[in-house]
């Protein structure tokens, strides 16, 4: 008897990757006919049955939600799932939550796993690794087969669904224009990679702030961080090598780290250098001295997010691409120790 194969086997036995296999049995095209014929082959021989979902799962609703995010670490992640679940239980839905580790394979499986009737509909934040790729034709599929999805902070444009975010230029302007306000020249960056959106777009609204203000632009200051093992010892460059008196930061972890590596090299925070960071959460609220942030209001986006699945899931007609909608949460300054 044939043994049954997982997506993540036949990769794993054609040295391949998911993407391509998802790819070769949907006959795309942009998978080369040799290896979509040998992919095909494999899984016709083991009997490979997609999770697709069946049509009478329209009519058995399982009155779960299911979350994908990268990681769990972040206080901003935590009270986002705070927000869905008081909603979704309120509604009387429960919530399966899933992490993607920041990996695409882990992102493409968790959605696999989960879109075989497990759940009604997914509530998402992309990975990193997702973003640097581009390929959503995991999430795609799953709107294709009639499974709702709402994305929420990293989303893109590519696919048509509802999403949630915060209007992250603006935001990082405000913060920025503060430490202007405050009489900082030279504000540096400290952010992500330019292909994890909310990085990017915070850093479109840091530029704009300083040219706004006919102070220069130099690229120097910014500094992209991709291995947050190593991020202290960048973060001790930029401090020690340039003559900088203010940061912004787009976490708390690089902002605390900030100050940390300050203190080690003799700056005063915030005489010397004033910090903001993105999030507001309790290592903002409790560290010395506490961190002046921008508010993302986690538990709202979550809320919100899970108000628009829910009422999605029970529309008794489907609604057409154009009525979906992004929802853009408020955000504000709260101004702490480390910019007084």
């Amino acid at each position: 008897m044939k043994r049954k194969v997982t997506l993540k086997q036949i990769a794993k036995e054609l040295d391949v990757s998911i993407s391509t296999v998802s790819k070769s049995l949907r006959n795309s095209l942009e998978i080369g006919e040799e290896t979509r014929l040998k992919v095909q082959a494999f899984a016709k021989f083991y009997h490979y049955k997609p999770n697709n979902i069946a049509l009478s799962l329209k009519n058995r609703k399982t009155k779960t939600i299911g979350i994908i995010i990268p990681e769990i670490v972040h206080h901003f992640f935590s009270t986002v799932i705070n927000g869905i679940e008081h909603v979704a239980n309120e509604n009387g839905y429960s919530v399966i939550i899933c992490l993607s580790d920041e990996s695409f394979d882990k992102e493409v499986l968790n959605m696999e796993m989960l879109a075989n009737g497990s759940i009604d509909g997914f509530i998402m934040s992309l990975s990193k690794e997702t973003q640097f790729k581009a390929d959503f034709h995991h999430i795609t599929e799953v709107i294709n087969q009639g499974m709702p999805v709402v994305m929420f902070d990293r989303v893109t444009n590519e696919i048509l669904c509802d999403k949630v975010i915060i209007d992250d230029k603006s935001a990082a302007y405000e913060a920025v224009q503060s430490l202007i306000d405050k009489g900082r020249k030279k504000i540096a960056l400290v952010t992500t990679v330019d292909y994890v959106s909310v990085g990017k777009l915070r850093t479109d609204g840091y530029i704009k702030a300083l040219l706004d203000n006919d102070i220069p632009f130099d690229e120097n200051l910014i500094i992209k961080i991709e291995n947050v093992d190593t991020c202290e010892i960048t973060i001790g460059r930029l401090l020690e090598d340039k003559a900088i008196d203010a940061v912004f930061a787009v976490n708390e972890l690089f902002a605390v780290t900030i100050i940390k590596t300050a203190n080690k090299i003799g700056l005063h925070v915030p005489n010397d250098l004033a910090v903001i960071a993105f999030t507001d959460g309790i290592i903002s609220k409790y560290s010395t001295p506490t961190i002046t942030t921008v508010s993302q209001s986690g538990r709202k986006m979550g809320s919100k997010a899970a108000k628009m699945l829910i009422k999605r899931l029970e529309l008794e007609e489907e609604e057409g691409e154009e009525n979906y909608k992004t929802e853009v949460i408020e955000t504000h300054l709260i101004e702490r120790e480390s910019t007084n």
